[in-house]
């Protein structure tokens, strides 16, 4: 029988994909309402976190909210129940459903809401528009005996140890002998107390991204025979993995900016696009950045885009743009609806089935409406 769910499981299973360090420093991601141990059978996900969403969210007795745009983002001094976000905190907290905010950190991650938007709408190659944050990388080197050595390897590899490019299980390995002398109160796997010991092992070397340093060691020790497992951790100056905000690479064929326009509302089921530029004007390099994304019309400039999709774009930003040559099409900021069948499905692979249901919420939490 499977063993009951707890939020911390499925925020473990979120922050494997979308790490909350990845998040911008003034963002708000991580539990926003409930508790990390409350178990959990049924998830939600939505873009948004709204009173109409929670009663949604109470009418199919969900027990977790999962969400893009944090629920609690700036302050508050108070939570006045006369108010919209005071009744959605009060219903949340009656019905005991917890509420959990993915946001940059979900916009920046590897497959994560930029990379969505891609795929709809077929951008070849994407590279990353804006980088944030690059991974520090640690070297870690383990004396384990050479009957241990595939299993260890093994254990350190699947939480995250050893990955470089597309491969796993990447290290180095140099044969020597070990010495111990097991002291009064040891139980070891390998000697008698009081006895100097020589062991054949193996030194195996490995690359660590630093923020997954805790589980490889801990299921490095797990997995090693000895009482005390030795190891060493040491910098390097080697670049790890970069992320970043929105992404540009190339449409599989030259398209007028008419046509693409056209092709962004069939891709991302919107009624209207704003668009700046000759509509006539061939296009092909498209930058695209979910949500709000008008501070960075200079970089999409500067990577050569001839088009950047992003929300929320302002009067004046959007002359600029125009000015530089630069096309925009702004379909809005609620295209970054796509996370929520997104993020079912990773959650429906990540789970075995059975442990939780997860749902999409149907509330359109869109405030615009095109007449």
């Amino acid at each position: 029988m499977t063993a009951t769910k707890r939020n911390t499981d499925v925020f473990k299973a979120i922050e494997t994909w979308a790490p909350k360090h990845l998040a911008y420093d003034w963002d708000n991601v991580g539990l926003q309402v409930g508790s990390f141990h409350k178990p959990v059978k049924k998830v939600m996900v939505t873009l948004d976190v709204l009173e109409s969403t929670a009663d949604e969210a109470i009418e199919n007795n969900v027990d977790l909210i999962i969400a893009h745009h944090p629920l609690l983002f700036k302050s508050m001094k108070q939570v006045n129940v006369d108010t919209a976000k005071g009744r959605t905190i009060q219903k949340l907290l009656q019905h005991d459903i917890s509420v959990y905010a993915a946001h940059t950190n979900l916009d920046t991650a590897n497959g994560g809401v930029n990379d969505m938007l891609c795929d709809l709408l077929g951008i070849q190659a994407p590279v990353i528009l804006e980088q944030s944050y690059t991974e520090q990388l640690l070297k870690i080197a383990v004396f384990v005996p050479e009957t241990h050595a595939e299993e260890v390897r093994d254990a350190m590899s699947q939480k995250g140890a050893g990955h470089i490019g597309d491969y796993s299980h990447c290290t180095f390995q140099s044969p020597g002998q070990g010495t111990f002398m097991p002291l009064d109160g040891t139980d070891p796997y390998i000697g008698k107390q009081g006895e100097l010991e020589f062991v054949d092992e193996v030194k195996m070397e490995t690359i660590i991204p630093a923020a997954k340093l805790t589980p490889v060691i801990d299921a490095m020790t797990a997995a090693h025979p000895y009482e005390e497992a030795a190891y060493d951790i040491y910098p390097v100056e080697n670049s790890g993995e970069a992320y970043g905000i929105g992404r540009i690479g190339r449409l599989s064929d030259e398209l007028t900016l008419e046509a693409l326009c056209e092709q962004v509302k069939t891709a991302f089921d919107v009624r209207n696009v704003r668009v700046t530029g000759d509509l006539s004007k061939k296009v092909n390099k498209v930058a695209i950045l979910g949500g709000s994304g008008e501070k960075y019309i200079h970089k999409a400039k500067q990577m050569g885009a001839d088009v950047y999709i992003t929300g929320d774009m302002t009067f004046h930003t959007a002359q600029d743009a125009q000015v530089m040559g630069l096309s925009i099409i702004d379909p809005g900021h609620y295209v970054e609806k796509v996370m929520k069948a997104c993020t079912k499905s990773y959650l429906d692979d990540y789970f075995t089935a059975g442990d939780i249901e997860v749902i999409v919420s149907k509330t359109n939490t869109e405030p615009f409406q095109f007449i």
